[in-house]
């Protein structure tokens, strides 16, 4: 049973915890309607991921076998044969399952807008599974515009506006964390070899330009963020000491990048990195202050 949950890539669930980014803004974190929304997108999120990660892995069995740390998933290791059904069948059981709770948001709740962005989020990762991901450049953007769609499935399931701020932000740090992954993975190919055809559109000069382009226009659209009226009059002035926070986290995960070259496996750095995981709880602490407690 554990190698089918380990299939399922339960870890990276934590990436779907951006639906709740709108409730949480909101200031209405504890309104029980708002909070069963973005969990009800959460769950959709979640099971439909999972889905695409088997069907993934399927295709990337070859390539993962050659890898120092995917060749440890069950397919690839052969832990769950390609043989054996199992794995596609789970997969569709997760797309039949999406697919109810869909219908359900879009008949029962009228929730179309969020039954949209559902339905382009698997089409898009069909499509990179398939064939985008070989795409360099395309690759990243499809992950990062994959964050953007779960911040707007967020606000549709629950009603809340979605502010351009949000949506750029989002944006750029996924691009940040996409393309800090393909220098990881660049990095490894000099030892294992290149396990991803995107690969050959990208080499570290790049990765390392791209990365710092994408990590200072994070910083300064954080910035302007804090600083628009509109923002300091719902949080207040204070709200613009936050950049501390972001520009140490955006420097603690260049530093991991560039030095340490720790970040082919972005969701590594968020379950293991201590100090990123401090600057996550205060920077989200210091908001629990400014929205619900001022």
């Amino acid at each position: 049973m554990s190698k089918y949950i380990r299939l399922l890539r339960i870890e990276q669930w934590v990436k779907n915890l951006f639906v709740f980014i709108a409730l949480f803004f909101s200031g209405n974190i504890l309104h029980e309607n708002l909070l069963f929304g973005s969990f009800f997108a959460f769950v959709i999120f979640s099971f439909t991921a999972s889905a695409i990660y088997i069907l993934n892995d399927y295709m990337d069995i070859e390539a993962d076998k050659k890898h120092p740390e995917k060749c440890k998933r069950p397919l690839a290791s052969g832990e769950i044969s390609k043989s054996k059904a199992r794995g596609i069948f789970l997969s569709l059981i997760l797309i039949v399952i999406s697919l109810i709770l869909v219908g359900q948001s879009f008949f029962q709740f009228n929730l179309w807008k969020f039954s949209v962005i559902i339905a382009f989020y698997f089409i898009m990762n069909i499509a990179y599974t398939l064939r985008l991901k070989h795409v360099a450049i395309v690759d990243i953007c499809i992950i990062a515009i994959g964050f953007v769609l779960r911040v707007l499935a967020g606000g549709y399931a629950t009603g809340i506006p979605i502010s351009q701020w949000a949506v750029l932000l989002t944006f750029v740090l996924a691009l940040v964390l996409a393309i800090g992954k393909r220098r990881g993975e660049l990095i490894n190919a000099k030892v294992s070899g290149k396990t991803r055809k995107a690969l050959d559109g990208y080499n570290v000069l790049f990765a390392d330009v791209a990365l710092s382009i994408s990590i200072t226009l994070g910083i300064i659209s954080y910035l302007m963020f804090t600083v628009t009226p509109e923002i300091q009059n719902k949080f207040g002035q204070k709200v613009f000491y936050t950049v501390i926070f972001v520009v140490f986290a955006f420097l603690r995960y260049l530093q991991q990048t560039l030095v340490y070259n720790r970040t082919e496996s972005p969701t590594k750095i968020v379950y293991k990195d201590r100090y990123i995981q401090a600057t996550i709880i205060i920077w989200v602490f210091s908001f629990l202050l400014l929205i619900y407690f001022k």
